[in-house]
């Protein structure tokens, strides 16, 4: 995301001023969106948990909680990260100012009508909560197209099937005739693949990077992509797939389980266990290993529920995989975009263990019933403090002009 060094930025020059900086590029509103919506979905979860608030809307709290952190949360950082890679992909100018506010202020008014759609119906909430995929899938699609950089039009296909997912959503809370979960199953299963295809690009480069600053050699460097990843992403988006439209049946057992096996040697060979001295290297291989590891509970739980209920695999995909995923991407891009070093302080460091603790206690709740009550508030309030940290670090980053001057 950071770009090639040394390559000339297409991105005009800004004005000093945080109003302005802060809509000079994409991962400035939508990362600092992610992080707060993280942390006040978690908070209102909480409170509702302790019947200390009644969450509104026609959501079911369990429902409104899966809701909002896939499709607020996660489709911001959906948002800022694509938004941000694009111009590296095209070479064309990044989305900001006046339209870039525009889609901030499309995905807040989604926020909104969710939390008041009791009130204003919920076909007029889903229209108005729906605009936001939808006008992110517009914007890829144009901005792939004008610099035809067509190697990348599947990522417009992933916006486009996370619109199809938060759409089931909606019908399933109006009641409409539709397979029961598979909205919320669609989007796990969409942007769990998009970790495994974009971090299996990422994380092997920067290790590489790292890895290679400090004289190791070409045998201890990450194996380059090849037709094992591409097989091994085949079998996990097929495994994924089989289980939103097919939960529990055999097809779907057999293909996660080989996903999860497969995901597992991918990892090993990007070498991140030479990576422990760096955080921000280290962090990209922790959350992703949490892919292995929901593949694999979620294979357990499809042939075994009375073993290992679904929850536990779900959240090792979510708290897991796609919020540690979030959070170290999140950290490293805006250090490099806005002119910082690339180093995690103390307070970074901190955020990755919270954010750590927070994934393992939600899937071992749902190993401990005895002790569900216990874990599942240490998670949330683990949660709560990464995210929060996030936003204390990372928001004046994010608001404020790069210091040395250049654009981004």
């Amino acid at each position: 995301m950071t770009g090639t060094p040394g390559a000339r930025s297409p991105i005009p020059r800004l004005r000093a001023g945080g109003g302005v900086a802060a809509l000079g590029y994409g991962f400035r509103p939508f990362f600092l969106l992610a992080g707060i919506s993280a942390a006040l979905g978690i908070a209102l979860w909480l409170a509702d948990l302790a019947q200390w608030m009644s969450l509104p809307g026609i959501f079911a709290p369990v429902t409104w909680h899966a809701h909002e952190m896939l499709f607020g949360f996660t489709m911001a950082a959906v948002g800022g990260f694509f938004l941000t890679a694009i111009p590296n992909w095209t070479g064309r100018l990044p989305l900001s100012g006046q339209p870039l506010l525009g889609l901030v202020l499309v995905w807040l008014a989604g926020r909104l009508a969710i939390s008041a759609s009791a009130l204003i119906g919920g076909w007029a909430a889903a229209a108005i909560d729906l605009a936001f995929p939808a006008a992110l899938m517009l914007v890829v699609v144009r901005e792939v197209a004008a610099g035809r950089n067509w190697r990348n039009l599947p990522m417009a296909a992933a916006v486009g099937l996370l619109l199809v997912a938060n759409a089931l959503m909606h019908a399933e809370a109006l009641g409409l005739a539709i397979l029961p979960g598979s909205g919320w199953r669609l989007a796990v299963a969409v942007v769990t693949v998009l970790i495994a295809l974009i971090g299996g690009r990422i994380i092997p480069s920067f290790t590489r990077n790292w890895l290679v600053k400090r004289g190791v050699g070409e045998a201890g460097l990450p194996v380059p992509f090849g037709r094992f990843d591409m097989a091994t992403l085949a079998v996990t988006a097929a495994g994924l797939l089989s289980w939103v439209a097919s939960p529990g049946s055999s097809v779907a057992v057999v293909l996660t389980a080989a996903a999860a096996i497969l995901c597992a040697v991918r990892l090993f060979r990007w070498q991140g266990r030479r990576t422990t001295a760096d955080p921000l290297v280290f962090i990209l291989h922790l959350g992703w290993a949490w892919v292995p590891i929901g593949l694999g509970l979620l294979a357990i739980a499809q042939a075994a529920p009375a073993v290992l209920p679904e929850i536990a695999a779900l959240h090792a995909l979510t708290a897991g995989a796609i919020g540690t995923m979030i959070l170290a991407v999140m950290t490293r891009a805006t250090l490099g975009h806005t002119g910082r070093a690339l180093h995690a302080g103390a307070g970074t460091v901190v955020v990755y263990l919270l954010v750590s603790i927070a994934a393992v206690a939600r899937v071992a709740a749902g190993f401990l019933p005895e002790a569900y009550d216990g874990l599942l508030w240490l998670s949330g309030l683990a949660w709560l403090a990464a995210f929060t940290g996030f936003v204390a670090i990372y928001g004046p980053y994010l608001l404020r002009p790069r210091p040395d001057g250049k654009p981004g």
